[in-house]
């Protein structure tokens, strides 16, 4: 599966979310830095990091954050992490790595829950420069 990633921050998202999909675009404009690429869970991309990794493959409800070579991370853990690769004011949400994962997850696995509720369902169209940050939608 390795391709050149390397360097690259590669987030794996639910494609069908309006709360995922309103996260990207979140990511997209605050990445000045081209840190970040993004492909949904559902795509072949998608599939195969999940599958060769033993993950779940018909579910979507979580975020990974992966980094080719040194590490992916889940839910919380790969918001947090997003954050402090984004950095400025945004490696203050570092303090939230001070919760144990169990408990931040949880707080992350209820938006999860209600995450079509919370959101429109309206789809993000990325303009030309952000096209070239998707690997696979």
């Amino acid at each position: 599966m390795q391709e050149n990633w390397e360097g690259q921050h590669i987030v794996f998202f639910d494609g069908e979310c309006g709360v995922c999909n309103f996260w990207v675009q979140w990511v997209l404009e605050r990445d000045k830095h081209d840190r970040f690429m993004f492909a949904s869970l559902q795509s072949d991309f998608g599939q195969k990091f999940l599958t060769e990794r033993g993950l779940e493959s018909k579910v979507f409800n979580t975020l990974y954050l992966w980094k080719p070579g040194q590490y992916y991370y889940t839910k919380s853990r790969a918001v947090l992490q997003i954050a402090n690769v984004l950095g400025g004011v945004y490696k203050l949400s570092a303090v939230g790595k001070l919760l144990p994962a169990f408990l931040s997850d949880q707080v992350y696995d209820l938006v999860s829950r209600n995450r079509m509720k919370l959101a429109n369902q309206k789809c993000f169209l990325p303009d030309r420069e952000q096209k070239k940050k998707f690997i696979e939608v």
